[in-house]
């Protein structure tokens, strides 16, 4: 399956249980999450998301352990 399919598939899931799932970018920085999705009561999460078998970058893998670090 395709990161887009997927991605897309995310986006609808998200939507039918009334969260915000937005696209995530940064000028400033490459290999940022997918997604932020705001969840009710102040939760909100960042998604990676991958196509069938694909692991992520090692500089997504980096983002992910500095972003883990912080709890």
């Amino acid at each position: 399956m395709l990161e887009r399919d997927i991605e897309k598939y995310f986006v609808k899931r998200c939507k039918a249980e009334g969260w915000l799932c937005e696209k995530f970018t940064s000028p400033q920085r490459r290999s940022v999450p997918d997604r932020l999705v705001t969840m009710g009561e102040g939760l909100i999460i960042f998604a990676e998301l991958k196509a069938t078998g694909k692991q992520p970058t090692e500089l997504q893998r980096k983002d992910h352990e500095r972003r883990e670090g912080l709890g």
